[in-house]
């Protein structure tokens, strides 16, 4: 790794333009959810800042994480490992393995104490003194609090690292637990998902290179930027929730015209993620546009909050606390209670502007209980 060297020296090295840099640094102010102006902000930074190390650690998990991360698109994957930031070391994808990798770890660990980020992707396991999980010849758990505890930032990367997941869910034989029960002497910012949005990460990552301080979290531990609103609010079927239109079944007729998923177990409601806007695979789709409800896995616990095809009960939404079965009804209700009302102000002003007051026919005359 050359420390000195900035993101935007290595991809002028590459061969890529200024216009394409600047379009760039405009994506991924975009997709941080950040104004027009801070463009230019991080399009500075880039040019400045030395690239930072990153050190992506592996615990008790399936790996999906990583699977969705070399999926983002604004920024790519390729920008962010290759020049963003200095990669140096993640189980996965490296090419070192057994002790040359171990010693780019403890090199990095000590070279840039302070200055580089840990990215945990996984859990540790505490029972039996972290035998469950073993990596490097030793407990995931012992490598976890040393990388961590030298670290710039930790991010907790996807539901696994950030709240156990399925490996944490009950009975949890291995006591798998969440990073931030071991890592306890500095923030952790919570990235969760199963997996999460890939364009999440690398803004997170991108947020730390540019400004330095960590983004706002919530009182959960994630950024804000990510998980200030629900999935609810700005999904696509959401009109139909509104209007009373629910699927009953994934096959049935209402499940085809697109109708809201929430009788059928969406917790699009209770979910705080941004897959309603920023969506995943170059924001082709999300899992509700595809077809299927919400399971809320970016929130703590929601692992063992199924089945997922039940409906949530008392979920504070408008209209979902009433009783979804009703909402129908009611919408239908109002709708002909509106007509009747518009059709006897149409009525009671025609009678106005009739001569005398008298009635264009018997039908409007019965509205006030028949001819005098």
């Amino acid at each position: 790794m050359t420390g000195c060297e900035t993101f935007y020296d290595v991809i002028r090295r590459q061969g890529i333009s200024r216009r394409s840099f600047v379009k760039f640094c405009t994506l991924t102010a975009a997709a941080m959810g950040l104004g027009e102006a801070h463009a230019g902000t991080i399009a500075r930074a880039l040019e400045t800042k030395p690239r930072i190390p990153v050190l992506w650690l592996h615990g008790l998990e399936c790996t999906c994480c990583s699977e969705s991360f070399i999926r983002s698109a604004h920024p790519s994957a390729k920008d962010v490992v290759l020049s963003m930031i200095s990669l140096d070391y993640t189980d996965t994808p490296m090419a070192a393995a057994g002790h040359r990798a171990e010693a780019i770890l403890e090199e990095i660990r000590h070279e840039y104490r302070g200055n580089y980020i840990a990215a945990i992707e996984g859990n540790p396991p505490l029972d039996e003194d972290g035998m469950h999980c073993i990596t490097g010849g030793r407990p995931f758990v012992d490598k976890l609090e040393e990388v961590c505890a030298d670290a710039k930032a930790v991010i907790s990367r996807g539901s696994s690292a950030s709240w156990g997941w399925v490996q944490a869910a009950r009975p949890n034989p291995t006591r798998a637990t969440p990073v931030d029960t071991v890592v306890t002497d500095q923030a952790v910012i919570e990235v969760p998902g199963c997996p999460p949005i890939a364009e999440v990460m690398t803004g997170v990552i991108t947020y730390i290179v540019t400004f330095d301080p960590l983004p706002t979290l919530d009182a959960q531990g994630r950024p804000q930027m990510f998980y200030s609103q629900r999935v609810h609010d700005k999904c696509y079927r959401r009109p139909h929730f509104d209007a009373g239109q629910f699927a009953e079944s994934f096959d049935d007729a209402g499940a085809r015209k697109g109708y809201c998923l929430y009788k059928v177990g969406c917790r699009g409601p209770t979910t705080d993620n941004a897959c309603s806007t920023v969506r995943w695979n170059d924001g082709v789709s999300s899992p509700i546009q595809s077809g299927h409800g919400c399971v809320g896995c970016s929130e703590e616990g929601f692992r063992d909050q199924g089945p997922f095809d039940e409906r949530l009960a008392h979920v504070g939404a408008f209209g979902v606390e009433a009783n979804a079965d009703r909402i129908g009804f009611a919408a239908a209700g109002a709708v002909t209670a509106r007509i009747a009302v518009h059709a006897e102000a149409s009525a009671v002003e025609r009678m106005v502007h009739k001569p005398n007051g008298v009635a264009e026919d018997k039908n409007l005359a019965s509205l006030d209980g028949g001819p005098r």
